[in-house]
């Protein structure tokens, strides 16, 4: 019998699972690396963290890893129902209030090792959390795609952490009793895409779809946004704002420094901003996430679903 030590939390309504204690070895090199050793040896334990039955399809799992410079904060690999993030926006949200909830950090700024780079994030006084992200940028501009069923969509292709397309000319209407419709659509895009070789830098698969609407009560803008899993994200989605923050600095349509508030489907929110260091474009995001459960999860050998339906 197997057990590992979790935090649950949830940033804008997404969920977090932070595992704080496993009986895994990842091993001591890069977070990239380490990651590379979960995906080919430890994949089971993905799948029995956040998979039914012990947990669902929404469920973000993040795995606290020793980090390799002994002044950064954490090291993380993120992970959901199908597959691995390079980074994960709402789920460095929820780590950073998981390692406050523990005690193991305070108010200040901080650095979190991730597979796709450092992160600076800062834990504010009043227990929201600041993002700093990885430098994102739009890859490709006004992309057309002919969707099955519902005729050419055209998008942007961008990077914030993860490969996303973002859509505003969709004819779809971003309300919470749509979502099993807006689910369906964005799923056709992204086969769409697959099935056309449209692809993120190096043959990168986009697996993130983005829509995009005016916002509400002050909000810049509304979204939604389906994940990997084909589960639709609660919160406005870090690397997704992050990614339409690149966008619109390409355009010219904000300026850094300038407050963007993005909210979700279900209508939480984050800010953002961006700053430019040489010629590329850094996000800022700001949220907050509660910490919902504090447990301990049991791999049973005698048990038929150890391992998680997937």
């Amino acid at each position: 019998m197997q057990e590992c030590a979790i935090v649950d939390s949830h940033t804008g309504g997404e969920p977090t699972r932070v595992v704080i204690a496993s009986p895994l070895e990842p091993g001591f090199g890069s977070l990239a690396e380490r990651l590379q050793v979960f995906r080919e040896r430890y994949d089971w334990f993905r799948s029995a963290v956040v998979n039914e039955p012990r947990g669902s399809e929404i469920i973000v799992g993040a795995l606290l890893c020793e980090p390799q410079d002994p002044s950064y904060s954490a090291g993380v690999i993120f992970f959901n129902n199908v597959g691995y993030l390079g980074m994960c926006g709402h789920g460095t949200i929820g780590v950073m209030t998981t390692l406050a909830y523990l005690g193991r950090i305070k108010p200040g700024r901080h650095r979190i090792e991730t597979p796709v780079g450092v992160v600076t994030t800062e834990l504010l006084e009043d227990g929201r959390v600041t993002v700093h992200n990885i430098a994102s940028y739009r890859h490709a501009k006004q992309v057309s795609v002919e969707i099955e069923g519902y005729g050419s969509v055209t998008g942007d292709i961008a990077w914030g952490g993860n490969w996303f397309f973002l859509v505003e000319d969709h004819g779809q209407k971003l309300h919470e009793e749509h979502i099993p419709q807006l689910t369906e659509f964005a799923w056709r895009i992204r086969e769409a895409l697959e099935r056309s070789e449209i692809t993120g830098a190096n043959g990168a698969l986009i697996d993130h779809i983005d829509l995009l609407a005016p916002g509400s009560h002050g909000a810049s803008s509304k979204n939604f946004v389906l994940c990997p899993g084909k589960a639709y994200d609660r919160s406005p989605c870090g690397t997704g704002t992050s990614a339409k923050l690149a966008c619109l600095a390409a355009d010219g349509k904000l300026k850094p420094g300038e407050v963007w508030v993005q909210e979700s489907i279900i209508g939480s929110r984050f800010q953002a901003t961006y700053r430019i260091e040489g010629d590329q474009v850094y996000p800022s995001i700001t949220g907050e996430a509660f910490v919902t459960l504090e447990g301990r999860l049991i791999l049973d050998e005698r048990d038929p679903f150890k391992w998680g339906i997937s």
